[in-house]
């Protein structure tokens, strides 16, 4: 019977030097030179290097290596050494080599290709050591949200994705027949049922997909995103600016801690995210008008920020900024109208610095009867699918807040990407649907 040598994880060989392991991963690098071979492997934890001496193993393990090709698997065994040279700050001296699968040609080679081409190769290309990182970093900014949460005494609701209405209005919505039901769609937020779920039990999230059916073709638009949603009964928009501000320094903080490894293989600059301080600038919409102005943006007042003026406007700071109090014309019919100005919503959008944009929307929400069934009649949504919504405001109806933060835009600014495509595993744009 062969000697058993446990099997491990490359991200933990710093715990084996001087030992005898196993493991098991994808070849990410060949090279030959004489009596001695190299293979880099991968197992999606790290990346390690095996070194094979001719006569330190058997012969045909050694031979085997002529039948390796990119990406195909295995199963290296040796001794571990620690080689700051080698990738990953670690080498194996093997002593058996096992092939498990001999990949075929592989279609990404190390060169340029298109982003059409990879798109294409969507499935194959999360294996490039970029694409991995900033999976990475996206796990750790989910991780970090629910975190974040739990924390704070917030219950996770997990919200429908198939509504018999639409949230964020009527025009973006992808329909589809629910049985013989009629018309359902697909969720554009959790929102109006987290607000529900905040009265019974006072502070919940949701974290799930969402869709929107725009024909928006821009390095920030999805047709199918990730939102994290949270809603607070007794928040003011006061009370919403400072957890929202919280939960953003909270996850920047959790990024730049745990993957600082992945923010420098993709060569993202961290100063600009160690400059993110509380408090974070705020500023009115009509300020933030003002301010374009200053700067040669043509913007009437009354018309919502689109993707240029949030651009200009987050290059204006080093911090996420909040702007605030919009044109209620401008906004959904469920926010709450400013005392102080009948004509403004008590609402906010968080912009994430370095042109980025919009992360977060959110508001207080209207908590009288009388005043929603008149936006509702504004916005010409029907009343009939929304009574249940309605009843929120018949039974115990208070104050309350709540925001929703695009995980996508958020990973792309913390990476640095110049495209929300690579924040997601498997994009959806209004072009692709494949693989």
């Amino acid at each position: 019977m062969s000697e058993y040598f446990p099997i491990v994880e490359i991200s933990r060989l710093s715990r084996y030097i001087g030992q005898q392991v196993s493991l098991r991963g994808w070849v990410a690098h060949l090279r030959s030179s004489g009596k001695i071979r190299f293979v880099v492997m991968r197992d999606g934890s790290g990346l390690a290097q095996g070194v094979l001496v001719k006569g330190h193993l058997p012969e045909k393990d050694f031979d085997a290596f002529e039948d390796l090709t990119l990406e195909s698997s295995l199963q290296l065994t040796g001794l571990v050494q620690a080689e700051p040279r080698a990738p990953g700050g670690y080498e194996l001296q093997v002593t058996g080599l096992t092939p498990i699968h001999i990949a075929q040609e592989y279609p990404i080679q190390p060169k340029e290709h298109g982003v059409g081409f990879l798109m294409d190769q969507r499935h194959l290309w999360l294996r490039s050591p970029r694409q991995q990182a900033i999976m990475r970093v996206r796990d750790e900014v989910c991780r970090a949200c629910r975190d974040f949460f739990h924390d704070r005494g917030f219950v996770l609701i997990d919200t429908p994705i198939l509504t018999p209405t639409a949230c964020e209005g009527t025009t973006n919505l992808f329909e589809t027949d629910y049985l013989d039901r009629g018309k359902a769609y697909l969720s554009q937020s959790g929102q109006l049922y987290l607000e529900a779920a905040a009265m019974a039990l006072g502070k919940v999230y949701c974290f799930g997909p969402t869709f929107r059916a725009e024909k928006s073709k821009t390095r920030r638009h999805l047709t199918e995103f990730w939102m994290v949603e949270a809603e607070a009964a007794f928040y003011t928009l006061e009370d919403l600016l400072n957890l929202v501000e919280d939960f953003v320094r909270f996850i920047v903080v959790r990024v730049l801690a745990n993957r600082e490894p992945e923010l420098t293989l993709l060569e993202r600059d961290p100063a600009p995210l160690e400059a993110v301080a509380r408090p974070f600038p705020r500023i009115s919409y009509t300020d933030a008008v003002a301010k374009l102005r200053e700067q040669g943006v043509e913007m009437a007042w009354g018309d919502d920020l689109g993707g240029d003026e949030e651009t200009a406007l987050s290059r204006m700071f080093d911090a996420p900024v909040m702007v605030h109090r919009y044109p209620r014309q401008a906004k959904a019919f469920y926010m709450k109208a400013d005392p102080d100005n009948p004509d403004l919503a008590l609402c906010v959008d968080m912009l994430a610095p370095e042109g980025y944009g919009e992360i977060i929307g959110g508001s207080q929400r209207e908590d009288d009867l009388e005043i929603l069934l008149e936006r509702l009649r504004e916005h010409n949504l029907p009343r009939e699918p929304l009574e249940w919504y309605l009843d929120l405001r018949r039974y115990g109806s208070v104050p309350h807040s709540g925001f929703g933060l695009g995980i996508e835009r958020t990973v792309a600014w913390l990476c640095g990407l110049k495209h929300v495509r690579e924040a997601i595993p498997f994009p959806r744009l209004i072009d692709r649907l494949y693989p």
